[in-house]
């Protein structure tokens, strides 16, 4: 869906934002961008909408060249999302959901109405929040709208930089599984910038890791990135905590289950359902005070989990990425 080969941005000066960059982004996945301040990310995601141009090299939406297609056109058919949102502040919020879909063309009853069921969508109720002005919304609800209109005219791609960065901890969390929630039904192609390694290896299909100089240090999925990084620089970006974050990507494998008899089901205190993260499973021993968790599928256990069998099927993903 989207292809970047060997493109470098050099600026006036000799400054180099980025550097021989080879990238592709699949259809439907959610690639997260992550480095250093200055590493050329936001510049990379750019230059995919013709913000800015390359320098060199070649970036393909969906097999067409962007630099051959027309630039305006170009951005109404690809959703951008940025940290501030950028709404329009003195039009509604109904209004600014319409403003894309109006730009192309489409009827203002049509647009409206297409306003409406995604305002709905991202969880705002159009009867309580179309006629509101963005100063009369928290941040978090501005965020939700800047989204919404990214997705008025149903793009298949898009384009977040830094999208939950300026709102409080809580809220961004939920945002992150607002948006994960909503990814699942909507499919899109996303690339998404962002300086937080925790965010990035939630969001990401897989994660492209930049280092100071432009260069693309590794390019993984999280797990993979986290277990196996490529060099010194991409282990010290991750943090010495990366075997915690591991088990935050790492889901419950029912085959290496143990199995139900080897205890009585009414000794088990707690239960986790099977896709739930092996960090969820020990938050909920140790939350529970429990030395092991039951696995449910459904009303059904299918299978037991105590420290040491999580630690094995920790274990044995990192060697299942080893053998990849």
């Amino acid at each position: 869906m989207i292809e970047l080969s060997g493109v470098t941005k050099t600026y006036p000066g000799g400054t180099q934002a980025v550097k021989e960059l080879d990238l592709a982004v699949q259809q439907g996945e959610i690639v997260c961008l992550v480095g250093p301040s200055g590493c050329g990310k936001s510049t990379t995601l750019k230059m995919i909408n013709r913000l800015i141009e390359p320098t060199s090299g070649t970036i393909r939406v969906n097999g067409v060249d962007v630099s051959k297609a027309d630039a305006v056109q170009l951005r109404r058919g690809i959703g951008y999302v940025i940290q501030h949102v950028g709404l329009f502040p003195h039009q509604r919020i109904l209004a600014n959901v319409m403003s894309v879909p109006r730009l192309l063309g489409v009827p203002k009853s049509v647009a409206a109405s297409r306003a409406e069921e995604l305002l709905a969508q991202v969880g705002l109720d159009p009867a309580d929040f179309a006629t509101r002005y963005p100063h009369q919304l928290s941040g978090g609800q501005q965020q939700r709208v800047g989204l919404a209109r990214a997705l008025a005219a149903d793009p298949p791609v898009l384009l977040m930089d830094e999208p939950f960065g300026a709102v409080d901890p809580l809220v961004r969390v939920h945002l992150q599984d607002f948006f994960l929630g909503l990814q699942k039904t909507l499919h899109k192609t996303v690339v998404m910038v962002t300086h937080d390694i925790d965010e990035a290896v939630k969001m990401g299909d897989r994660v492209a890791v930049f280092n100071a100089h432009g260069e693309l240090a590794q390019f993984a999925k999280p797990a993979t990135l986290l277990a196996l990084p490529s060099d010194d620089f991409v282990a010290d970006f991750v943090g010495r905590a990366r075997g915690l974050r591991r088990l935050a990507v790492t889901a419950i494998n029912p085959e290496r289950l143990l199995p139900v008899d080897t205890i009585a089901v009414s000794q088990l205190g707690a239960a986790v359902d099977h896709k739930a993260s092996l960090e969820d499973v020990l938050a909920l021993m140790m939350r529970e005070d429990q030395p092991m968790v039951g696995v449910t599928d459904g009303p059904k256990f299918i299978g037991v989990l105590t420290p040491d069998s999580v630690h094995a099927m920790l274990r044995a993903d990192i060697h299942d990425d080893l053998a990849e």
